[in-house]
């Protein structure tokens, strides 16, 4: 057994807890893996605007130069709407930029998605420059 700690201090053990407590709680934010590039979208909309082709182009040709690489194509949304419209949309986000990396030659198979809606924002502001940063597809390695 660890001895008490002295009154007013935390013990190691409870140290430890809390430290447990926080890293569980803790949600990180994806990342984008590296050479991917981000497709950002217009207010709730899941298109994907013309100055956004060429990152497809170039994400595809990445992901063909490697065929064992497999991927998760993420779906975000901003803040404003319902948490379950921005889950769909943030769907439909992730299923356009796989549907053209797709249409790009990339592999089916290596392509999965996920919608995260509003729920991992990069910029936590309630503005709209913050709100165009969070409508977003990210591809992460899996």
């Amino acid at each position: 057994d660890e001895p008490a700690a002295p009154q007013g201090e935390v013990s190691i053990a409870e140290r430890e807890a809390r430290k447990a407590e926080v890293a569980a709680a803790a949600q990180p934010m994806s990342v984008p893996a590296p050479a991917f590039g981000i497709v950002y979208f217009d207010f709730d909309k899941s298109n994907i605007k013309p100055e956004f082709e060429s990152t497809i182009r170039e994400n595809a040709k990445r992901l063909m130069a490697d065929g064992k690489l497999n991927v998760t194509i993420e779906g975000h949304c901003d803040e404003r709407g319902t948490n379950e419209y921005n889950l769909a949309l943030g769907q439909r986000r992730a299923e356009a930029v796989r549907q053209a990396l797709v249409a790009a030659g990339v592999k089916a198979t290596q392509l999965g998605t996920v919608s995260y809606g509003e729920e991992r924002p990069v910029d936590l502001g309630h503005d709209e420059d913050a709100w165009a940063k969070n409508r977003r597809a990210v591809i992460t390695l899996n």
